[in-house]
């Protein structure tokens, strides 16, 4: 399938990926190749669930603070981190302005 270059604005925005290279493209690409193949499922008769754990029933807990003052020991596990957050993983892109998000779909 072809992807336009809506849809990968609409996707970049959602994911904060940058698809704007012809490698971020076919990856794309492959990956809408391989969801397709659900479409083959026939689903005939089936209702839509609610939940993946409609079968089970669940209980509410009580919200009761057991730990806490933990952030040292936690972003001892960040590889990256910027005063007390994490910092997210390479690959991901900030969202353009709206007037510059036009211009760089202009050049793709």
């Amino acid at each position: 399938p072809e992807v336009t270059v809506e849809v990968l604005a609409h996707l970049e925005r959602l994911a904060l990926v940058d698809f704007r290279d012809e490698e971020g493209v076919e990856r794309l690409q492959k990956a809408i190749q391989f969801a397709d193949q659900l479409q083959e499922v026939n689903t005939d008769g089936v209702e839509p669930m609610d939940s993946v754990l409609e079968d089970r029933c669940l209980y509410l807990r009580e919200d009761d603070v057991t730990e806490g003052n933990c952030t040292k020991e936690l972003l001892k596990n960040a590889r990256e981190k910027v005063e007390e957050y994490f910092v997210a993983p390479p690959g991901n892109i900030p969202l353009p302005k709206l007037d510059e998000q036009e211009t760089s779909l202009q050049g793709s």
